[in-house]
């Protein structure tokens, strides 16, 4: 039995990097749906593929899976984190239905609002000291 909600937040795929786990995400998008998609930040993992070129099969699926929920009604927004930094120039652009947004806020079911962002802009490390973030990362 597949599970419905209002939004799905998802961070950190990473993919591009060695250290993703396209094959649990497959599982969990196959066996969920939502009317909103959040996925916030790091999602293609730009700073491992700069070192080197890693691409399997598995991390196309999640693209095209992504972009099916889209197709289908879903709406996903995807808010750039540092390591897909590189996409935040194509605020508020629409790539294959899926919008790109810097940030967004997000009203829950009983009307609160939140600010949705990745959250290495409020990171010392990360917004001075970029240097020191890429040697620290895995990817």
């Amino acid at each position: 039995m597949d599970n419905t909600y209002r939004t799905i937040w998802i961070s950190d795929l990473h993919l591009g990097s060695t250290q993703c786990q396209a094959d649990v995400l497959l599982d969990f998008l196959k066996h969920n749906e939502s009317e909103k998609l959040y996925l916030v930040g790091d999602i293609i993992d730009f700073w491992a593929l700069s070192k080197k070129m890693y691409w399997p099969r598995d991390h196309n699926t999640v693209i095209q899976k992504i972009l099916r929920k889209a197709r289908h009604g879903t709406q996903v927004i995807y808010v750039p984190g540092n390591h897909d930094e590189n996409v935040r120039e194509y605020d508020n652009y629409v790539f294959g239905d899926i919008i790109v947004k810097n940030s967004d806020v997000h009203t829950s079911s009983v009307g609160k609002q939140f600010l949705v962002v990745h959250g290495d802009e409020y990171d010392t490390i990360a917004k001075c000291h970029k240097w020191i973030a890429k040697l620290g990362s895995e990817g």
